[in-house]
């Protein structure tokens, strides 16, 4: 047990600031920590709910691995680390009655302007946040792949879908194509298909991952078709399939999460593509005319 107060006050004591703190670290990790680290952010809740031998099992490692991991990242024990996803299991199942009800208790006399307030500064920290993490050679790059797609397929479920829906209206007016991966008969499978090399793809997932996007993800990204990915964490399962990924740790309140930094991501994502091919045109006209 790692007995310094100073060391000690750095624990994570909540699980964005344990799950930025294994990102830190990552590539320093010896690589069975790696493993089960990434397996604690791929899979929260079994590690809130598991057992050390369960746990162990499940991520392919020894028991005593997941002790070493938690003495790495400066806790007591397996137990005190466990508790930060057990907090975090405890906050996100909050029912959206139960989260109302709260801000109710919490909202004081003006209670609309607090609920107002409340949202603005959750989608304000989450777009700041993203303005001071994104990398702008991870942006050009995508849209390099993106602009010389023939096809951009868009896939997104449940929470993230509203950013789908948002490119599809921009990729339309911006004369794009592109084919959104959400058909309701639920041929969404058999859509992908379709996809070849010459094709890219924007997926976005947030934890807990949606199961569709993630495999239609990764039958893309095997039959060589650019992934280009909205994600939450390095630890991710769709970073892993990913060509260019972009991190985006949204902010909430009262257990409502934002879209705002994603949506603004992908606001961005289609003007620059359109941009992008319109200096490609203007540059092939202006190699024609000089031959």
């Amino acid at each position: 047990m790692d007995n310094d107060p100073q060391r000690q006050a750095r624990v994570p004591r909540d699980f964005e600031s344990l799950r930025s703190t294994i990102i830190e670290r990552k590539a320093s990790m010896p690589k069975r920590l790696a493993q089960v680290a990434a397996f604690a952010l791929g899979n929260p809740d079994e590690i809130a709910f598991g057992t050390t031998a369960s746990i162990a099992a499940a991520s392919d490692v020894q028991p005593s691995t997941l002790v070493r991991l938690a003495h790495h990242l400066g806790y007591g024990g397996f137990s005190d680390l466990q508790s930060i996803f057990r907090e975090r299991l405890r906050d996100r199942t909050l029912s959206y009655e139960e989260r109302l009800v709260t801000l109710e208790q919490a909202s004081g006399d003006d209670e609309d302007a607090n609920l107002l307030s409340g949202f603005i500064a959750a989608a304000s920290q989450s777009v700041n946040r993203l303005a001071a993490t994104v990398q702008s050679d991870t942006f050009t790059k995508a849209v390099d792949i993106l602009a010389a797609a023939e096809t951009i397929y868009l896939i997104a479920k449940r929470r993230s879908y509203p950013l789908t829906a948002h490119m599809t209206y921009a990729f339309s007016k911006l004369n794009i194509r592109h084919q959104i991966v959400a058909s309701p008969n639920g041929v969404d499978p058999e859509m992908v298909q379709f996809a070849t090399p010459k094709d890219a793809a924007i997926a976005a997932s947030f934890s807990p991952y949606a199961a569709d996007s993630l495999n239609q993800s990764q039958e893309l990204a095997d039959r060589g078709v650019p992934v280009i990915a909205i994600t939450d964490s390095a630890f991710s399962p769709l970073a892993a399939c990913a060509t260019h990924w972009f991190e985006v740790a949204e902010a909430d309140f009262a257990g409502f999460r934002s879209l705002s930094a994603s949506m603004a991501l992908t606001m961005a994502l289609p003007v620059a593509i359109a941009e992008r091919r319109r200096k490609r045109q203007h540059s092939k006209a202006g190699k024609a005319k000089m031959e």
